[in-house]
């Protein structure tokens, strides 16, 4: 009892240490002062709803004081949140003033007027209420949903109250936007987000030349990401009728004839980018739309537009009928011709984009015939051992990929293709690992390319398995280093083929007893 008593005592302690329990036996309380916030002072005109007076104390101050106490950390927050709520409605309240400061329904001779003969008060869901004295002339004119609340007993003054409004401010400052006679200059260099704010109210009040207004203004100015899509999210929840609306999101949708040729368009900017001149700028090209390919996929839209399996697989075969026709002329080449190192060097461009290609159809699920083409390339498996290994190393890079993305499941191929794929490129790459593994300008990750020539063997009958790392064997003991060091495999396979797992099997039938009761 008395260990589970000091267990608990420990746990109340650490409580009141992290501040989430008060210990009353400490006693800090210096008197903290509550100030109330409130809306600023309105004119005799009563525009803005006055506050209330101040609770008053016992003694000459007029300060909150709380009881001798210690906070928890619970409460501080709780303090701090609403510290910040009464700061934000101060906000608030001064734009509100400030917006009615210099509305021009104040002042008693705006457009040869009368004082207004409109009470309007609009009132938030927090209480907060402004009152406007405005004119139902202007009212009538500017909104169809004013000039029908407003139609009847004329000459009689009206009180109109708005309530349950998301935003004072903005109901206020429409009302303020049908006193004005250039609404486009009064609109600039507003927030999008205000002007949203803005086009809500307009549309609800029926407020057509606000709802143009803000309209232009959206379709003029440029947004942030987040700015569309809160633009393309309120434009389509007020199912505005209007031709501007439809100027505005012309940015952001495709019309049917752009659809079509979608796959016209995949092609051209794949196409620039492996055909580019500046390799920086192809680098950086490559980066960019593998990664738009790759958003465009986690979004998982229906609507989305992607580039189709047939136009990659196009550039796979130009790609590979580059790479023939470059190896064909390199080994034919002798010093009479044009130089040695720009030919190398249009090897290692194909072979790079080939990888890119890859790289996307891998992404896309749609590689597994791409290993079937890559091992039936007979012919350029022997033109590539005819290359001096510095200039060829790239083209192996395309088999590691292939391993890599099979030994992690994200290609499935039949057993034949991928012995085919060993058979016909597994010794190339043995022959160019150190070049690929030592390559200044982009090395491999040496333990992922291990890792997926493994699992690829692996993945073989245990005949073919032992032909191939009987085969590792003999040259990783000439080699070293400079040979994939696939050692994990070679153990699986020795298991595999020497260590007899002999187990009795249990005889798992069903075994079912009749018995008789007495009855």
């Amino acid at each position: 009892m008395a260990a589970e008593n000091a267990l608990k005592s420990r746990e109340v302690s650490a409580m009141i240490k992290q501040g989430f329990i008060s210990d009353q036996t400490l006693s800090f309380s210096p008197s903290r002062s509550i100030s109330k916030l409130y809306s600023p002072t309105s004119s005799p005109s009563k525009t803005l709803s006055s506050p209330p007076q101040p609770p008053q104390l016992a003694g000459s101050t007029q300060s909150l004081t709380r009881p001798s106490q210690s906070h928890t950390l619970y409460e501080m927050m709780s303090d701090e949140q609403h510290r910040d709520s009464k700061l934000a409605d101060r906000k608030v309240h001064e734009k509100v003033h400030k917006l009615l400061q210099n509305a021009p329904f104040r002042n008693p001779n705006w457009g040869g007027l009368v004082s207004g003969d409109v009470r309007l008060t609009v009132v938030a869901k927090d209480g907060f209420r402004v009152t406007m004295d405005v004119h139902k002339s202007v009212l009538a004119a500017k909104s169809r949903f004013f000039a029908d609340k407003l139609r009847k007993d004329r000459g009689v003054s009206h009180s109109v109250e708005i309530s349950d409004c998301d935003d004072v401010e903005v109901y206020v400052e429409t009302v303020v936007l049908m006193y004005c006679e250039d609404l486009k200059r009064r609109l600039m260099g507003e927030e999008v987000s205000r002007v949203l704010g803005l086009l809500k109210v307009s549309a609800a009040i029926m407020y057509d030349e606000g709802i143009g207004s803000c309209l232009e203004y959206l379709k003029a100015v440029p947004w942030s990401e987040e700015e569309e899509g809160k633009v393309i999210s309120q434009l389509n929840e007020l199912q505005l009728h209007d031709d501007l609306a439809g100027e505005v999101l012309l940015r952001v949708s495709s019309e049917p004839s752009t659809s079509a040729r979608a796959d016209e368009i995949f092609m051209r900017l794949l196409t620039g980018v492996l055909q580019a001149k500046d390799d920086r700028a192809r680098r950086e090209m490559k980066t960019l739309i593998s990664r738009l390919l790759r958003e465009d996929a986690a979004s998982g839209s229906n609507n989305r537009l992607d580039v189709s399996k047939e136009t990659l697989y196009h550039l796979c075969h130009r790609c590979l009928s580059s790479l023939v026709l470059c190896l064909s002329e390199a080994t034919g080449m002798d010093d009479s011709r044009r130089d040695r190192g720009v030919l190398m060097a249009e090897i290692a461009r194909e072979a790079d984009n080939m990888q890119w290609i890859v790289d996307i159809l891998v992404d896309k699920k749609m590689g597994d015939e791409f290993v079937k083409l890559w091992a039936d390339q007979k012919e350029l498996a022997v033109l590539h051992s005819k290359i001096p290994t510095m200039y060829r190393h790239e083209i192996s890079r395309i088999t590691a990929q292939l391993c890599i993305a099979i030994g992690s499941r994200q290609l499935l191929v039949p057993k034949e293709t991928r012995f085919s794929l060993l058979s016909t490129w597994l010794e190339a790459l043995y022959e160019d690992f150190g070049w690929m593994r030592r390559a200044s300008f982009r090395s491999i990750d040496k333990k992922l390319v291990e890792e997926g020539i493994s699992q690829t063997i692996l993945t073989l009958p245990l005949q073919q398995q032992q032909g191939i790392l009987l085969n590792w064997f003999d040259r990783f003991l000439n080699k070293g280093d400079d040979c994939p060091n696939i050692q994990k495999a070679f153990e699986v396979w020795w298991r595999r083929a020497f260590i007899k797992h002999v187990s009795e099997q249990e005889n798992t039938q069903l075994q079912i007893t009749l018995c008789d009761y007495p009855s």
